[in-house]
């Protein structure tokens, strides 16, 4: 494995974005509302049929049963499953609206993601319901990816088998770390157990792709602590295996406010953590996709690397090709052409705004022409580790030393460091530079020249 000096940690110890967008949803702003989101999805039919490009769906389901500590996404934590229904309703109220303003029905999908909170939270009805609803409104393909995230506490064999007759072919399961000491502080105990008997169920039922979820940089974890929990996942070997960092904002998660920041490993810890996570992957046969994804090397999210089709989404990293997002459900964010856009955080307004006929938008941002060919460039670096100043000039019209002679001189730096390789054409990320590849990109954001957008960020390590 690669050298990581103490000298380098410390420089990068820092916080910045994980480029799941760019511009980052920091960006948005709320003056882009609704009609400028209605105008991009009325663009996006024009001059050509829109079934030549297919849509990718996001149904966010916010309901959780318990509060996990670390937790930042958008949830709502209850144990009144009557409260499913009615949110139900709303989407399918959002859902007509888009279809209105798209065309009509019959839309192509080749790619749907629900998530969460836990959409397993959701009864066997309800979510063959919600698909039911989708399906009357757009044309699935037949070999799309349709994936659901799982919270093991909330399923079983007989429930998977109901997943998978309603169409979803890809599973993810959210484990974070087996150590039971990690578990309790972070409010989310469950069995290594549970999980590897329903990791072997969905095998059986014949589910084309199963993931997990890890994550290091715990309250409580350590190297060797995380070690043990990284055997167990190369034993149960998922196809594939997401491992993010922890991010501990508690000034913006009131959750996290649970943690005692003495309990948070050091960064020089968590380097340890992915690193040996690296090798211990690899050993086990993984291919390592980049930053904080591993999969199989015949599964589709190792073939696209190999062929330099990878992309970069909301969910991480995606085989699929650059396509516009329909997200559903409040706080959703969706992509449309040049623009990013996201509904109503808060229920009621969510609710409020569809109750008066008005999607829910609250806030975007309609990517400028800097915007575009910096995003380019970060998802270059994100997704292939390289970036070929050729294909950037020849797609956006630029000079690409000239454009970005700064952040090249900031790049020497780097280069100098062993994380780059700064060619006459093109900058290359070594094996050293994937451990902080989300500071490469940083060097490329417009938006972090003032040090103190960065504050929001979670750490880089």
């Amino acid at each position: 494995m690669p050298m990581i000096t103490p000298e380098l940690i410390q420089r990068f110890d820092v916080s910045g974005p994980r480029y799941t967008s760019y511009p980052t949803a920091d960006r948005f702003v709320e003056a882009f509302g609704e009609d400028d989101y209605l105008q991009a999805l009325r663009q996006r039919g024009v001059g050509s049929s829109p079934a030549a490009q297919p849509l990718s769906l996001y149904v966010h389901l916010p309901f959780c049963e318990s509060l996990c500590y670390y937790c930042a996404c958008n949830k709502i934590i209850t144990k009144h499953h009557e409260r499913a229904a009615p949110y139900l309703g709303y989407v399918e109220r959002e859902l007509d609206l888009h279809v209105k303003h798209l065309g009509g029905a019959g839309q192509p999908v080749s790619q749907l993601h629900f998530g969460g909170g836990t959409p397993t939270f959701l009864s066997d009805e309800e979510l063959s319901g919600l698909m039911d609803m989708l399906r009357r409104r757009f044309a699935f393909a037949p070999k799309g990816e349709y994936s659901i995230e799982i919270d093991p506490r909330t399923i079983s064999a007989e429930r998977l088998q109901v997943i998978r007759a309603l169409g979803f072919n890809r599973l993810s399961f959210g484990v974070q770390d087996f150590d039971p000491e990690v578990q309790k502080a972070v409010h989310r105990v469950q069995p290594a157990e549970q999980v590897f008997a329903l990791v072997a169920a969905a095998r059986r039922i014949g589910f084309d792709s199963i993931n997990v979820d890890l994550i290091y940089g715990l309250p409580r974890q350590t190297p060797e602590s995380f070690d043990r929990t990284l055997a167990q996942v190369a034993e149960l070997r998922p196809d594939r295996i997401a491992l993010y960092a922890y991010a501990h904002l508690p000034a913006r998660v009131k959750s996290q406010r649970h943690i005692r920041a003495a309990d948070i490993p050091a960064a020089r810890h968590k380097i340890a953590m992915l690193s040996h996570s690296i090798a211990m992957f690899e050993q086990a046969g993984y291919v390592y996709i980049g930053m904080d994804h591993f999969a199989l090397p015949g599964d589709s999210l190792a073939v696209a690397r190999r062929q330099g089709r990878l992309h970069r989404n909301f969910q991480g990293y995606s085989t699929q090709p650059d396509c516009d997002l329909i997200s559903l459900g409040n706080s959703a964010i969706g992509k449309v052409g040049a623009t990013y856009s996201q509904n109503a955080k808060d229920l009621l307004q969510y609710q409020d705004m569809l109750d008066h006929g008005h999607l829910p938008i609250v806030r975007g941002v309609a990517l400028s022409r800097d915007d575009v060919l910096r995003r380019a460039v970060i998802n270059a670096i994100m997704c292939q580790g390289r970036v070929q100043f050729e294909a950037i000039e020849a797609a956006h019209l630029i000079d690409f030393r000239s454009t970005f002679a700064p952040e090249l001189a900031r790049l020497r730096t780097m280069h100098d460091d062993g994380l780059v390789h700064l060619s006459a054409d093109a900058i290359e990320v070594t094996p050293l530079g994937w451990f902080f590849v989300r500071g490469i990109a940083m060097v490329f954001d417009r938006y972090l020249q003032a040090q103190e957008s960065r504050a929001q960020f979670s750490k880089i390590l």
